[in-house]
């Protein structure tokens, strides 16, 4: 098997253990932590966050000068390459620990409104090690992004499923003895670090990366700017869209509106992972396919052919998920935690669209036609600030998730599929065309699953899964001979006699 598919198959793998790890061990951290302190957790970690934006959007522009030095200068070039990228992220970093102290000097002025005395003390411990977890891991990312230049997909996705499954079995022995918040966020730390030591080991030893740091190029410094402004635009963008709701619900609500928002929003992180977990194992194929002019058609294609197994998975998630998310949220998160599923709902619904067309933001990159997609998201995230404050002060998290939705419809929904059509190249009615027929197949399993909740009130772990197996049996079965074309079944067959192996 190929580092491509190992990659594909082994992310789909990361993301499902990831996901199962989670939802056995969330339901137990909630209720260790307590719905103040997990609440407290997810403002002070949503705040943080937005540090990540000090990297200009330069971790993005990494694999388009890397393929371009490997091609004009060989080696030598990327050693280069790999030298400025290091002495930015440096620099980066020493702006990121700055910016993150004057932070946590302020804790007080920031949270005082709705934090109780002994909330902001932990907050401030919260925050100053979520500043180190960030700041860490800006000079690592360039040994992150030299991986993925090289492929090398199987040693990634391995590290990523390790420090997966070794997160929780450290943390719950630590919050069973009684440790809060500040251990969580402590152990993170550590497991980044780790990861970080293990990946640069990797790059030097196996892979023998050369970082030359010479005479810095400021020619190229501000091609990379220039190119680097608009992934940059668009990163504020995401951290808008996905952070506003839980910093307003912080400040207009408190913890525990926070907390429930925190559920429905961890949900729909779920989801998107299992879309988002592969984009990275196309990005070299799509710069090459791009670099030697093989054609819009090819990218067509690509672009269909990873869509609709996207559509296919994300599809099965959703219909499961209006069925019996609630139910599955009680039982995971507690009673309280009801609210969340139209929080989740909102989400997820509207996410879907962009998620199936994941690797066109790729081909946006590697033709360096990402201006538009960026300004159009920027548009977005203030249309969603602006309506979610009215409607969060109204309606609570729902109102907030209701916001982020509508700017979602209008940007992914509309906006963009036009710009990929008329300008990036790419055939949506071919892809639509293509995407869209696969829904005929999903009936059967939806026709169940509406006569099923008629009948049955399906309550608890027990009643989801009662559900959710039957559901997803003929979902399956109904895609296989109604939807899939012979290279899908083919994918199909080849992972079931490698599973009967």
């Amino acid at each position: 098997m190929n580092q491509k598919k190992a990659g594909v198959l082994l992310s789909y793998g990361q993301t499902a253990l990831s996901t199962l790890i989670s939802l056995t061990y969330t339901p137990v951290m909630l209720r260790l932590l307590g719905q103040s302190e997990y609440g407290l957790y997810t403002l002070v970690n949503g705040f943080v966050s937005n540090l990540s934006l000090l990297s200009f959007g330069m971790g993005s522009a990494y694999m388009r000068y890397y393929s371009r030095a490997e091609v004009q200068d060989g080696e030598e070039g990327v050693a280069r390459i790999n030298g400025m990228f290091m002495t930015i992220f440096f620099v980066i970093s020493l702006l990121c620990l700055l910016t993150g102290g004057v932070l946590v000097a302020n804790v007080k002025n920031i949270f005082a409104a709705n934090l109780t005395a002994q909330e902001l003390d932990t907050a401030k411990i919260l925050m100053a090690l979520l500043v180190v977890n960030i700041t860490v891991s800006f000079p690592a990312s360039v040994f992150f992004s030299y991986i993925t230049a090289k492929e090398r997909f199987l040693f990634q996705r391995l590290v990523s499923m390790l420090r997966t499954v070794l997160n929780p079995i450290v943390m719950l022995p630590l919050l069973l003895m009684g440790f809060g918040s500040v251990a969580l966020v402590m152990v993170t730390l550590i497991l980044t670090a780790v990861s970080d030591a293990v990946s640069i080991w990797y790059c030097i030893k196996k892979l023998h990366m050369r970082i030359t740091f010479g005479k810095f190029d400021f020619g190229l410094l501000r091609d990379m700017a220039g190119f680097s402004f608009f992934i940059f635009l668009n990163e504020i963008i995401n951290q808008i869209n996905w952070t506003v709701d839980t910093t307003l619900l912080g400040i207009i609500s408190g913890t525990a509106a926070t907390a429930i928002y925190g559920v429905g929003s961890q949900i729909n992180q779920y989801y998107m992972a299992l879309s988002t977990s592969i984009s990275g194992v196309f990005t070299p194929q799509i710069n090459r396919i791009v670099a030697r002019g093989e054609g819009d058609e090819q990218l067509t294609k690509l672009f269909t052919r990873v869509g609709r197994i996207q559509f296919m998975l994300l599809m099965l998630v959703l219909t499961g998920f209006v069925f019996v998310g609630e139910p599955f949220i009680c039982a995971w998160g507690g009673e309280e935690y009801g609210a969340a599923y139209w929080i989740a709902l909102l989400l997820i619904a509207p996410v879907t669209v962009p998620l199936i067309q994941n690797i066109g933001i790729e081909i946006q990159r590697a033709k360096n036609m990402h201006q538009f997609r960026s300004k159009v998201y920027f548009c977005m995230a203030i249309g969603n600030a602006l309506v979610s404050i009215p409607l969060g002060m109204k309606f609570g998290g729902i109102g907030c998730a209701l916001g982020t939705a509508i700017s979602m419809v209008v940007g992914n929904g509309f906006i963009m599929n036009w710009y990929y059509q008329t300008h990036i190249g790419l055939d949506m009615r071919y892809f639509w065309k293509h995407i869209l027929s696969i829904v005929p197949a999903m009936l059967p399993a939806v026709a169940l699953g509406i006569i099923a909740v008629r009948l049955h009130t399906f309550t608890g772990y027990a009643g989801v899964v009662t559900f959710a197996v039957p559901y997803a049996a003929v979902y399956a079965v109904g895609l296989y001979l109604f939807a899939m074309d012979e290279s899908e079944k083919d994918m199909v067959r080849g992972v079931m006699r490698k599973i009967r192996r």
